[in-house]
């Protein structure tokens, strides 16, 4: 089962592209604060992860969240192939959405 749950913020204002086949697409990165304090520091680390959003997720996202917002993500991960020097190489997998949850608005936003 390849299934990833992410609740994080937006790192930036997600932009929405558009590729010559017309598909849309949008790329963010979403900041997610793990879930236990480190060692000697005792704080809270943060992880940041590269996320993937098509079509219609990627429209809402782009209409509906700016940087600071709180999204979760329903998702995947996916790993690219490809032969050099008749070597197998692999990507570092990325996350595709497949569902994006809209939590809450930055402190700030008034709207």
């Amino acid at each position: 089962m390849n299934i990833v749950t992410l609740v994080g913020r937006l790192t930036s204002d997600p932009e929405l592209n558009v590729l010559d086949n017309g598909m849309k697409v949008a790329t963010i990165t979403l900041a997610v604060k793990r879930g236990f304090k480190s060692g000697e520091s005792n704080q809270y680390e943060t992880d940041f992860f590269k996320c993937t959003l098509w079509s219609g997720i990627a429209e809402a996202t782009t209409s509906y969240c700016r940087k600071g917002y709180t999204i979760g993500l329903k998702g995947r991960l996916q790993q690219k192939q490809h032969v050099q020097d008749g070597k197998n190489i692999f990507s570092y997998p990325e996350i595709i959405a497949e569902k994006i949850t809209f939590i809450s608005k930055t402190a700030t936003d008034s709207e």
